[in-house]
């Protein structure tokens, strides 16, 4: 356990034990109230069980912990506590898991409130990885004993020896403080304070210019947040003043590795930096005017904040055959500072139409200081050349005006236009515009049934490429970046809604249609279009049984241009990608007055196609990546008595997944890349729990 984690897990111990023990003092022998919605006293609901997880599984545990084939137990439940007005209510949920929550709040309401959430969210991406790798310190990674370098990975004599399992997953614990107090009607005021710890191992690669390694990269880094201010009501404004802090810290700021590859001399070892530590600060101030007697209501905000970054570097290289080369300052220095303003106006001017007027305005003004910085290249060589840093920024302004208007009492129709202008600094396309307006038409001839049209269109404008900056950067003059090239996209949205009057069942439908194209891009993206449909169904067969049914669909196409010179494009790609999914559930509560009972089936389809056309594509084409989910959850609750029920819980999941760039490929399948061996998902895993719920108290 790392000294963070520890630290977090001793305060949070601190915090629990005195409203625990508070609690367990209270006298509840006189608990009354006679005008309170939750009469003084105590009552709670305690959940406690136990469940088993039928096989090893990463993904199925991520979000859960659940991921490993054993038993898990289940502990949480609610309560509240009132005494004359002060009020203590607290909520626990999976305790017994990686997924743990437990949340606590009392004051008094009207008044003041104290609040205390502290939550795991484990992240689990791989159990099928291995390494060769051994953590010698937090970031070293050394070889095994008796490793024999090569040239290629078939040259890894030890490789099948010398590899060990290792999962990648990580585990976040979050701890969260609050407090708000209200010391009059008119004035409220609040402060919060978070820390989110993150731990475990990720993957990522370690270049050696020619060759490659997937490394087991330690993760134990930390973010602190804290968040206050006031907000204050005199006559018809309400204006709020606010401080955000955000303050990383990264107990791993570099990591260092063995080359198993064949190095020249002095090249033995490799490392690379991490994320450094910084801080983020802001100041913010909003307010909202409500004119009653013009039906307008105007909002504003501003907010003025600060990032900086000042880890001190590392050394170019630790290869010691090298020259030595001092970097121009000590640490980068780094600031930038950022500004946002937005005003919004809706008003209605008479009681058939709104209009609405808003603006916003967002600037990152990167100060950092510009220097020449000599290249080494991946611990290798130097190539004698020196580079600059590049300090990026921008300027964006959207202006958006939107209006309604009931032309019948049947008929609404609505239209906007939207306006957005962004400069850049040291980018291909220094400043670029984006129009975009719309139409909206709504039909709703009754209370139950509805139906809307929404169409429009949007079309971005650069002012040049830049095609140096290109070159500078290694590009090919022709590319076209998708987010920097024009685009004209057109879009339209259908909705359909009906409740049946004398029948208890319920339609909904909708579809979405998408079309960008990028006409004068050479190379890249040059078209997409996207199109996706959902149908849900919903039946109250009874006052107490329910019924739903859902299905969907999406498909997302794209052509690509590319090029391995710097002429025109010489090659294409068409990615079709095609997703499906339905699902049916239903629910019956009181089957022989004392079982509840819920079932839930989904599936969910997933394919995706790439074809490659041109003189230098390969005629073998690439296999299709294909994913299938099957979920299946049935859940039972028993009342044994009016304070007791028997919980039964069972769920199943499938799913399996044909992906090339995975399936197959074992550490040493590629001759200068060794990687983890990672393995497409597939799996099929059972959950059977059983629990009890207790309740106690009024």
């Amino acid at each position: 356990m790392s000294r963070n984690n520890r630290e977090l897990r001793a305060a949070i111990a601190a915090a629990l034990i005195l409203p625990a023990a508070a609690l367990a003092q209270v006298d509840t022998s006189d608990w009354k109230c006679e005008y309170c919605p939750f009469e003084d006293g105590y009552r709670a609901e305690v959940d406690a069980g136990v469940g088993y997880v039928s096989d090893d599984a990463a993904r199925f545990g991520n979000g859960t912990g659940q991921d490993a084939n054993e038993a898990y137990v289940g502990l949480g439940g609610s309560g509240r506590y009132r005494n004359g007005g002060t009020e203590l209510s607290w909520y626990a949920e999976d305790l017994g898991e990686e997924s743990r929550v437990l949340n606590i709040t009392g004051g008094r309401p009207g008044k003041f409130e104290l609040g205390l959430e502290y939550r795991e969210l484990p992240y689990r991406l791989f159990d099928t990885t291995s390494t060769i790798f051994t953590p010698s310190t937090a970031n070293v990674l050394t070889l095994p004993a008796g490793w024999v370098t090569a040239g290629t990975t078939g040259g890894f004599s030890a490789l099948g020896t010398s590899l060990v399992p290792v999962d990648i997953e990580k585990d976040r614990q979050v701890l969260e403080f609050g407090a708000k107090y209200l010391p009059t009607r008119k004035i409220k005021l609040y402060a919060n304070y978070s820390r989110q710890q993150r731990d475990g191992t990720s993957m990522m690669t370690g270049s050696r210019f020619t060759q490659s390694t997937y490394l087991p990269r330690p993760v134990d880094d930390y973010t602190d947040q804290v968040n206050a201010g006031a907000r204050f009501s005199v006559g018809e404004v309400n204006l709020g003043l606010a401080y955000f802090g955000s303050f990383y810290r990264n107990d791993v700021d570099s990591l260092t590795w063995d080359n198993p590859f064949t190095s020249a001399p002095g090249a033995e070892q490799g490392r690379l930096a991490l994320e450094p530590d910084n801080d983020f600060q802001q100041l913010s101030l909003t307010g909202v005017y409500r004119a009653a007697t013009l039906n307008t209501v105007v909002a504003f905000s501003t907010a003025v904040g600060r990032g900086e970054q000042d880890a001190v570097f590392l050394p170019f290289t630790i290869n010691s055959t090298l020259p030595t080369f001092a970097p121009p300052r000590p640490s980068l220095d780094g600031q930038v500072d950022t500004s946002n303003y937005a005003l919004t106006i809706t008003s209605r001017p008479y009681k058939r139409a709104n209009i609405k007027f808003a603006y916003r305005y967002d600037e990152r003004d990167n100060q950092t200081p510009v220097s020449m910085w000599s290249r080494v290249i991946t611990d290798t060589f130097s190539n004698g050349g020196a580079e600059a840093n590049v300090p990026y920024s921008f300027e964006r302004a959207k202006l958006n005006l939107s209006g309604t208007l009931k032309l019948l009492d049947t008929v609404k129709v609505s239209a906007g236009y939207d306006r957005t202008e962004l400069d850049r600094d040291f980018q291909e396309v220094a400043s670029q515009t984006e129009d975009s307006g719309w139409g909206k038409v709504r039909w709703r001839p009754t209370s139950y049934i509805e139906a809307s049209f929404r169409g429009g269109a949007a079309t971005r404008e650069i002012g040049a490429y830049d095609t140096a900056v290109a070159v500078s950067l290694g590009q090919n003059p022709l590319l076209r970046k998708y987010n920097l090239a024009h685009r004209y996209r057109e879009f339209a949205e259908f909705n359909f809604s009906a409740s049946m009057p004398e029948q208890p069942v319920s339609v909904g439908i909708s579809y979405l249609f998408a079309d960008d194209s990028y006409s004068k891009s050479e190379l890249g993206i040059t078209d997409s279009e996207e199109n996706r449909l959902s149908v849900d169904f919903n039946w109250a067969v009874s006052n107490n049984a329910s019924l739903y049914l859902n299905a969907g669909s999406e498909s997302i196409d794209a052509i690509q241009l590319g090029s391995e010179t710097l002429l025109g494009p010489v090659w294409q790609a068409s990615h079709d990608d095609t997703f499906s999914h339905y699902g049916v559930g239903f629910a019956i509560k009181g089957l022989n007055e004392k079982i509840d009972l819920t079932l839930d089936y989904t599936r969910s389809d997933g394919e995706t196609e790439i074809l490659f056309t041109g003189q230098s594509v390969s005629s073998i084409p690439l296999p299709d990546i294909e994913s299938t989910m099957d979920s299946l959850r049935l859940t039972m609750n028993y009342e044994m008595s009016e304070r007791m029920d028997l919980n039964f819980g069972l769920r199943y999941e499938r799913f399996e997944t044909s992906d090339w760039a995975l399936d197959g490929v074992q550490p040493d399948t590629m001759p200068v890349i060794l990687t983890m061996g990672a393995d497409a998902y597939d799996y099929d895993v059972w959950v059977v729990g059983i629990g009890v719920r207790y309740r106690i108290g009024k």
